[in-house]
């Protein structure tokens, strides 16, 4: 799970935490583990108690030092706000406490408020003083408040400690913090096990419920999960997380976890999509099929990548290639991981893109659209929550990013409206409209790698938002791609009509968006072109009350889409 590298999950291997997670859940679950951090933990129940952050693709466990008993903190259906805040905390001294990274994350609850609770006290007769958490209390620096879609963290990367392996690199020992561990309740081997009852801590979890069953006795279960049956009235709770550690990757994590789970779930809204995505055989609704393992995973992809690396494919083998390789990767994560082992697959999928479409001096004809857009939606859903695997990064950097700048050109094509008429046949605006809105689907998963990037390590750095922007920016065709991004935008949110967006057109706002606020923050001639071209549209029409009638507030996706959609008003129309 844990690995060394640019883009590995932690700065340095925890044996002994990866061997707990691997032994006492699912494979599934397992996995699923995007990211695992110590770090100091402080929230209603828990008051400064160094712990294990794990994060999976669905929710955040906590777990003692050392892992004893795994539980669930809560699901990112019922995150609100994941911020870093710039302030020093009072209960850490010197080097610590100019190192720390505080994240505070703001969730729903149902359970009932608990006050003033110092459960070290009480279980073990020590403990530290009761301190209200740091959003209460006075800071040194104001708060940075970033939302989902905004990942940069403030401090630079550094080269890594050093430290034993069975200890992770990103925060010291307890006791050189000060704090004390969570305590003991491990309960002895000959103590009877009542009727029904797990002998061991942790049960494997049961992907269906998400719900991890506790040990007997453990400290951390009871409190966590005491008090379970509230008043049913959902209320806003904080946890606050603090890595003592200037290589930090958790609140990264926790942004890209965020951001990939409010799509996904999005998403899965829409029938179609869940169907595209869904394992189980439209023949066997509700049938949960047996996992596939990686082995036998790892044997189909290589026999698929082998068909379509195979020299004088047809076009019409070609796309149903692609197309299967495309619905294979939606439906399991370990394919897409294994993409980016290796160079050749994605080398030809750029190199087809270039063909197909940058190639063109006469106009675009529907085949090459068709195959242009599989190509890039094929692309997009391999960048989908692979950012824990290393080989990703190391790629796309290899020799100071060539590869990926061949696929940044590639995907931009000629968007103007008068030019497209005169070089593409009427029926193909609609095939050159789904392409675009493809290719901005893939733009924003490249940003977001570019966000990631910059905190990896100072040789990768250039792997960064601003640099991406670069390469794009003298791109012959690249304003009037952007422009008909800008055009949709517009579109959507001054549409008079009160009907509300789909699961798929909620995504693709948030994703132009995303690329929109990016260009206005990180390149300074792609943001004057924004400003002299479109102020006027962003002044008269698009309106944040219309965003707030055609995004159902049921959606995940509908809040932070909002908040974007305020950044980009506020940049346009007050600079």
């Amino acid at each position: 799970m844990a690995r060394t590298g640019c883009g590995a999950l932690l700065s340095r291997r925890n044996i002994k935490l990866d061997s707990f997670l691997k032994r006492n859940t699912e494979r599934a679950v397992y996995e699923r583990i995007r990211a695992h951090e110590p770090c100091v933990v402080i929230s209603e129940t828990v008051n400064k108690v160094y712990m294990h952050v794990v994060l999976s693709d669905e929710r955040v466990y906590l777990t003692e030092y050392p892992p004893r008993t795994l539980t669930e903190a809560f699901s990112f259906r019922r995150v609100r706000d994941v911020e870093l805040v710039n302030d020093l905390p009072d209960f850490l001294h010197g080097k610590n406490r100019e190192l720390c990274q505080h994240i505070r994350i703001t969730y729903l609850t149902d359970k009932p408020a608990v006050r003033g609770c110092d459960w070290l006290r009480r279980d073990k007769g020590v403990g530290l003083p009761y301190a209200a958490p740091p959003s209460r209390r006075t800071s040194h620096c104001p708060t940075i408040t970033h939302t989902v879609e905004g990942l940069t963290a403030h401090r630079s990367p550094s080269e890594l400690r050093t430290s034993s392996p069975t200890r992770s690199a990103s925060c010291p020992d307890p006791e050189t913090l000060g704090l004390p561990r969570a305590p003991s309740t491990r309960p002895p081997s000959t103590a009877p096990t009542p009727a029904g009852s797990p002998t061991f801590p942790l049960s494997p979890t049961s992907p269906e419920t998400g719900q991890v069953p506790r040990g007997i006795g453990s400290v951390l279960s009871r409190l966590l999960k005491r008090d379970s049956t509230g008043s049913g009235e959902e209320r806003e709770a904080e946890l606050h997380l603090y890595a003592v550690s200037h290589t930090s990757r958790l609140y990264l994590h926790l942004q890209s976890s965020w951001s990939s789970f409010i799509i996904r779930s999005t998403l899965s809204l829409d029938p179609l999509h869940r169907r595209k995505c869904s394992p189980s055989p439209d023949s066997c609704p509700g049938k949960r099929l047996p996992a596939i393992s990686w082995e036998r995973t790892a044997h189909l992809f290589g026999q698929l990548s082998c068909e379509l690396l195979q020299e004088g494919i047809s076009v019409e083998s070609l796309y149903l290639l692609l197309q299967e390789l495309r619905t294979a990767a939606q439906r399991s994560v370990a394919l897409r991981r294994l993409f980016w082992r290796s160079s050749e697959l994605l080398v030809f999928l750029v190199q087809t893109l270039e063909e197909s479409l940058q190639s063109l001096s006469g106009g675009y004809t529907a085949d090459q659209l068709l195959l242009s857009t599989l190509t890039v939606q094929t692309l997009a859903v391999m960048f989908r929550e692979t950012e824990v695997e290393p080989a990703r990064l190391n790629l796309l950097a290899a020799k100071k990013g060539a590869l990926a700048s061949r696929m940044l050109l590639a995907v931009i094509c000629d968007a103007d409206p008068q030019t497209r008429s005169q070089r593409s046949p009427v029926d193909c605006e609609a095939l050159l409209s789904e392409y675009l809105d493809a290719a901005c689907s893939l733009l924003f998963e490249l940003l977001l790698l570019g966000h990631n990037a910059s905190r990896c390590s100072p040789a990768d750095n250039f792997l960064s938002v601003g640099w991406i922007l670069g390469v794009l920016q003298p791109h012959p065709h690249m304003l009037s791609f952007i422009g008909y991004q800008v055009q949709q935008v517009v579109l959507v949110l001054s549409d008079p009509q009160d009907s509300s967006l789909s699961p798929l057109q909620s995504v693709l706002l948030f994703q132009r968006c995303r690329l929109l606020l990016a260009c206005l923050q990180y390149n300074n001639q792609l943001a004057q072109h924004l400003r002299s071209h479109f102020r006027e549209e962003f002044r008269y029409f698009v309106k944040l009350s219309c965003a707030e009638e055609k995004l159902p507030p049921h959606y995940p996706i509908s809040q932070p889409t909002l908040q974007l959609v305020e950044q980009i008003l506020t940049l346009h129309l007050h600079r």
